[in-house]
């Protein structure tokens, strides 16, 4: 049996991107970013709608050139269907209605967050891959969730933030040291200068597996705010101590209820995925946690922990196999519909 071809779209929020992908492995990955939101501290939905609509067809006509296919090759489409920013999910469901009808074939309707996910299943070249049933920790700006995976797409959200999501109090921690958006790469690359004893910050105490950073991000304002009314240079004389110390603590907030679900639930198995999984010291005590845990850890290449399409064109290729297929009779959905 010849493995099928999929165009993957991913348009939930400010990236524009679109792969192609045969079985597992990825022929082509092209991501359009979105520069235009920097200036106003984050993402503006009214302006990414507008950058999607100029680059969808870029994008894909960049991604078939790549793989050395053409349209007719396709064997079916597979896009983000939510959560995300309704304008931009709307120019992608919209192309891809068009795209299906005029080349005849079907449409595969995908979760963003499964996706972010399912990116551990990508031929990487021989990469090892999580068993079932794992824990994924999958964190974003707009997300920070523990999810139970116990098959591709029998996934259960054991433990999700209460209110911010880690990737936002990372840029939020960045707004108040003066750095630009996004601001969390940013606070990775200056803590790598400095103390992450330096200062500490009070820990959220949340039952169960749920998490919740507003009340740290709080801390960390007025913590601020008080020393600069002392020494006004207080941020530029400690920028790399604070961006470690903010980091330390945003993973250990991270890690403390990852640990405590592996040992509740006697899982070993243990990935990180979304965004912020690209965050160095999130990585490190992900992988530490082999030596420290017994954890077979996994985390995934660089170039798929952002949104980008190729994610989506594997969690599509799964569900091809199966083929679960959608009409052209839906809309996209900005929140998640459902806890799986």
């Amino acid at each position: 049996m010849n493995e099928p071809i999929i165009l993957a779209i991913e348009s939930s929020c400010d990236d524009t991107s679109a792969a192609i992908l045969q079985g597992r492995r990825v022929l082509a990955n092209v991501i359009a970013s979105q520069d235009v939101h920097k200036k106003y501290g984050g993402v503006v939905p009214e302006l990414a709608s507008r950058a999607h609509q100029q680059n969808i067809v870029p994008v894909v006509d960049n991604a078939l050139k790549e793989s050395g296919l053409t349209k007719r090759d396709l064997s079916a489409i597979a896009f983000t269907r939510g959560p995300g920013l309704l304008g931009s999910l709307l120019v992608g469901t919209s192309f891809v209605k068009g795209l299906a009808l005029g080349l005849n074939i079907p449409l595969i309707e995908i979760d963003h967050l499964q996706a972010h996910i399912l990116a551990h299943f990508i031929d990487s070249g021989g990469n090892n891959v999580p068993a079932f049933p794992f824990l994924c920790l999958t964190v974003s700006g707009g997300h920070s969730q523990i999810v139970l995976v116990r098959d591709y797409f029998d996934m259960e959200i054991i433990g999700k933030t209460i209110d911010d999501a880690a990737g936002e109090a990372f840029d939020k921690s960045a707004k108040i040291l003066g750095l630009p958006y996004p601001g969390g790469p940013l606070i990775d690359k200056l803590a790598a200068e400095g103390d992450a004893l330096s200062f500490n910050f009070p820990k959220p105490k949340i039952q169960g597996f749920d998490y919740s950073f507003s009340g740290l991000k709080t801390s960390f304002l007025y913590f601020i705010r008080d020393e600069l009314k002392n020494n006004p240079l207080f941020i530029e004389e400690n920028k790399v101590n604070l961006a470690a110390s903010i980091q330390r603590i945003i993973v250990e907030v991270l890690m403390d209820k990852l640990i405590k679900a592996s040992k509740e639930l006697q899982i070993n198995q243990i990935a990180v995925a979304g965004g912020v999984s690209a965050n160095s010291e999130l990585r490190k005590q992900i992988m530490l946690g082999q030596a420290k845990y017994g954890w077979q850890s996994f985390i995934p290449p660089f170039n798929f922990t952002t949104d980008n399409a190729a994610m989506v064109g594997i969690a599509g290729y799964y569900k091809y196999l199966k083929k679960e297929f959608i009409g052209l009779d839906f809309a996209p959905y900005a929140r998640a519909l459902h806890k799986s």
